[in-house]
């Protein structure tokens, strides 16, 4: 813990000073009380019970005291709070080498199961979109709190051929920043993308500073893929994109890290996972990779981004606390002195 004004607690130095000061008090009751015939006869009345009441008032005083010269030093914690994250959009690939049923019941299944699960755990306010992506990338939702149009997107997921990794980033940048002009039509060579509307073509591109990786608090992207990229744009040149917008971009691998031989629509096809690329989009966004081996783990993979997106840890002032901590001493002092000794303290 830290103190954005530490030398307020220099004044800590002045409660030994109250210490003395109530062991002084003390004692000079103690000799004006001889003037009873006997003291003992005092300390009988007033019984071992009362003795030791009378000085949990002031310890309480004591101790709000100290708690209210901390809150005035403004102490500084890492907390854990709610997420401020209100939009999150889910790009999934629909490549054809998702059929593999290296994970159970197959990998596209899986990751359509996983991520309704994913919907679930999620707070209702945060806004969820979809973008499927295989050649090309296609908005499949857009960002929305309705669940149950979430589920149907993603229940109508078609498996298509290629892998285009660096098109689910651009679009699900476009989708989160609608009115920043991303230009997605130059960024393909001048080649027109599907699912991109021409309305966000014809919007000029602003000028933005950048900012730094991850700084971006409202927005993250989570993206799961089985493969390389095999056409569209570098999924490094997107997430520089990302990176400068301060999204960050979560990469989930499923499947094979070594490679497999996968048959589709009569042709076969040999498919890779590239960690090293999606450990340097998370990398370079700020983010996190994950890889899913079995459904059970990818089941876990979401879970935890659940538990990431939805809290934070963040550094947090924290003299509130202490204030009200001193108050509730302080009270407690009074009442308890009231209700043994008639008097505040």
């Amino acid at each position: 813990m830290q103190f954005l004004w530490p030398q307020f607690l220099w004044l800590l130095l002045a409660l030994p000073l109250l210490v003395g000061l109530y062991v002084y008090l003390l004692r000079r009751k103690k000799k004006l009380a001889v003037r009873y015939a006997s003291l003992s006869i005092v300390k009988e009345a007033m019984g071992t019970g009362s003795q030791v009441r009378r000085h949990i008032p002031p310890v309480l005083f004591l101790l709000s005291m100290t708690a209210l010269l901390l809150a005035a030093s403004r102490p500084v914690a890492v907390v854990t709070l709610p997420s401020n994250q209100q939009t999150i959009i889910l790009a999934m690939d629909v490549s054809g080498s998702m059929r593999a049923t290296d994970v159970q019941p197959n990998r596209l299944v899986a990751a359509q199961n996983a991520a309704k699960a994913f919907l679930q755990e999620l707070p209702r306010h945060v806004k969820v979109g979809v973008v499927a992506f295989a050649g090309s990338a296609q908005v499949a939702q857009l960002p929305t709190t309705n669940r149950e149009d979430l589920v149907t997107a993603i229940d109508r997921f078609q498996l298509q051929r290629a892998t285009a990794t660096g098109n689910a980033i651009v679009i699900s940048l476009a989708t989160l920043f609608p009115d920043a002009g991303i230009d997605l039509e130059s960024m393909q060579g001048g080649q027109r993308m599907r699912g991109f509307s021409l309305d966000n073509e014809k919007k000029p591109k602003k000028e933005f500073t950048p900012v730094a990786p991850g700084s971006y608090p409202s927005a993250a992207i989570i993206m799961l893929t089985d493969g390389q990229r095999t056409t569209g744009v570098d999924p490094l040149e997107a997430a520089k994109i990302a990176a400068d917008r301060g999204v960050r971009v979560y990469t989930v691998g499923i499947g094979t890290v070594d490679g497999e031989t996968i048959g589709f629509e009569g042709w076969s096809m040999r498919v890779r996972l590239d960690e090293e690329t999606l450990k340097a989009i998370a990398q370079k966004t700020s983010a996190e990779y994950f890889y899913a081996g079995t459904a059970n783990d990818l089941k876990k993979v979401y879970e935890t981004l659940s538990s990431k997106l939805t809290v934070e840890k963040k550094e947090t002032e924290i003299s509130a606390l202490f204030a009200l901590a001193a108050a509730a001493l302080a009270l407690l002092s009074a009442g308890l002195s009231l209700v043994w000794f008639n008097r505040i303290l």
